[in-house]
């Protein structure tokens, strides 16, 4: 009998391990972060719009390199950024703090030097760091042991950067010779026993879109498709639509962006409207050597001759469509080096063996638009400008392939890094790290809506200032200061943003819960009315100093 019931016993024993057994292969096992700290390379271009990626879209430009990123490990779409203007963006991304907290609230205001970035703690952690290329604000960045960075916007022929050592002048094209300072860091690094953070900052596509003499003859031979809101009228939309100074026909400069010869304008009547037309277009084209220029006149010069004749025959349509073909020529022609040299850094790094432990960001400081709604340049809440390029690869620890649609914000970027170097980030930080979903452990993710603010207004393109909560369904918007109007888009089933349905009865259950949120969000981040009158007049009073200066080259 006691033998039955000791057989019977473990005959039960077994059927329970197995069955909690059954239960343990179900439930899948939680990804963990590698023991060992990584290397991290973060490329950044400058105003590199989604749409010019053709691991997003390639209805534009093929760029392979940069989708070698995206096919080896993962691709954000709704990544995006919270104020869209170029070094508040950059402050962002160092600090993990909104604008209002970092001070960086646009071009004009100065950056809290009081702020911790995220690479004096890398730094401190043991981490070699070096940044090359665009930075935008501080000549001296924190925490980075080497640095050759451009001065301000930088140009884009024979660039002149400040370094540890003094300022220097390399003869050569911006793009190639930022990868260039890269990979020569790389190669005297490579065999450093601590780990590195190395940024890789490109100028281009910035305006005013200078491609390398080997890209001119053939894209502006190119055609590219037009978009469908080329010649948009904002019916359905708001004041700040309406009013904003981004028109491809109206406000894009002849001179520095369409590369019209100064005097040809003045052969054809065309004005300098901007007040810094011919100056850009002195800085850029007047900085390259007789070489290069002699390269450039046999281009441009013909392509110029041959648009001067036809000029007065032309309506306002077909302008539009001139200007728009010129500026893709130009735009996407500075693509192609940035992918070019993508390539040649993934390449370096497979060659070495580098890459094995090595994560590689590549991103923009924020959208662009490339004609749709008739536009030029960023600064809206709107996709184009608001959304960013954000592709990750992580050898064995990103699955390849990976797309992944959370709203993941540059606030983010920081404390991600941080996490994945094994480092604490500071608690004054404000992003949400992205390592849960780099590990694919997406249900740690906890937010379902971003907060943006813009600020720099009244100012170059006139764009209204405006804050705004997003989801992945809908986009609800403030704008402030001279108007007081709210917009609300269904991100879904108008992704062009065609249409206002702020006062559309179907949504009205949706716009209460949103502006529940963005108070909420408001709060949390520590913003607020009160804090928006501050900024104004604070802004207001810079623009009225004649000792400021309140567009630094745009």
């Amino acid at each position: 009998m006691n033998k039955r019931m000791n057989t019977l016993k473990i005959v039960a024993v077994l059927l329970l391990v197995g069955i909690v057994s059954c239960k343990t292969k179900d439930k899948v096992a939680k990804k963990e972060l590698p023991a060992k700290r990584p290397n991290i390379i973060f490329m950044m271009s400058d105003d590199h719009a989604y749409q010019a990626i053709s691991a997003y879209s390639n209805h534009l430009i093929e760029t392979p390199n940069i989708d070698r990123i995206a096919d080896e490990g993962i691709k954000f779409t709704n990544a995006c950024v919270s104020n869209s203007i170029c070094a508040p963006s950059r402050a962002t991304i160092l600090t993990g703090k909104h604008c209002h907290i970092h001070g960086k609230v646009d071009n004009v205001f100065p950056f809290d030097e009081s702020q911790t970035t995220f690479p004096q703690l890398m730094q401190k952690a043991g981490y070699k760091t070096a940044m090359f290329g665009k930075l935008h604000f501080g000549n001296n960045p924190k925490g980075v042991d080497e640095f050759k960075i451009l001065p301000g916007q930088g140009r884009y022929y024979n660039p002149i950067f400040n370094t540890n050592d003094g300022q220097i002048t390399v003869e050569g094209y911006v793009t190639d010779i930022i990868m260039d300072m890269t990979l020569e860091w790389l190669e005297n690094n490579k065999n450093s026993e601590e780990p590195f953070m190395l940024f890789s900052m490109q100028k281009a596509p910035h305006r005013e879109w200078l491609p390398a003499p080997r890209h001119f003859k053939e894209y502006t031979k190119k055609t590219f498709k037009e978009p469908e809101t080329l010649f948009d009228n904002y019916e359905g939309r708001g004041t700040a639509a309406k009013t904003a100074e981004m028109n491809l026909l109206t406000h894009m400069n002849w001179a520095g962006d369409s590369k019209m010869y100064p005097e040809i304008m003045k052969e054809l009547g065309i004005k300098d409207m901007s007040g810094w037309d011919l100056e850009a277009f002195e800085r850029e084209v007047g900085a390259m050597n007789a070489e290069q220029r002699a390269v450039w006149d046999s281009v441009y010069r013909p392509m110029m001759e041959a648009f001067k004749k036809e000029y007065p025959t032309m309506n306002e349509k077909e302008l539009m469509k001139w200007r728009y073909q010129r500026y893709m020529q130009d735009y996407l022609g500075c693509i192609a080096s940035v992918d070019e040299n993508v390539g040649r850094l993934l390449d370096y790094l497979e060659e070495t063996k580098l890459d094995e432990n090595t994560i590689i960001i590549y991103t923009s400081d924020q959208g662009f638009y490339l004609g749709e709604h008739g536009w030029f340049d960023k600064r809206f809440v709107y996709d184009e400008s608001f959304k960013t390029p954000l592709l990750i690869k992580w050898p064995n620890v990103i699955t390849p392939g990976t797309t992944n649609t959370e709203m993941v914000q540059n606030l983010d970027f920081a404390q991600t890094i941080l996490e994945a170097a094994h480092i604490v980030p500071p608690a004054d930080m404000q992003g949400e790290s992205l390592i849960p979903l780099l590990l694919g452990n997406n249900e740690e993710w906890t937010r379902d809506a971003v907060y943006y603010h813009y600020y720099e207004y009244p100012g170059i393109h006139m764009v209204k200032r405006h804050y705004a909560i997003i989801t992945q369904e809908y986009k609800l918007a403030h704008f402030y200061y001279d108007v007081d109007e709210w917009e609300l888009y269904d991100r879904k089933n108008d992704p062009q943003e065609m249409k206002n349905v702020i006062d559309d009865p179907a949504y009205a259950d949706v716009l209460v819960k949103l502006k529940k949120q963005l108070v909420e969000l408001r709060k949390e981040y520590g913003d607020s009315s009160q804090l928006d009158q501050e900024i104004l007049k604070k802004y207001m009073e810079a623009k009225n100093n004649p000792d400021i200066e309140t567009v630094p080259l745009h």
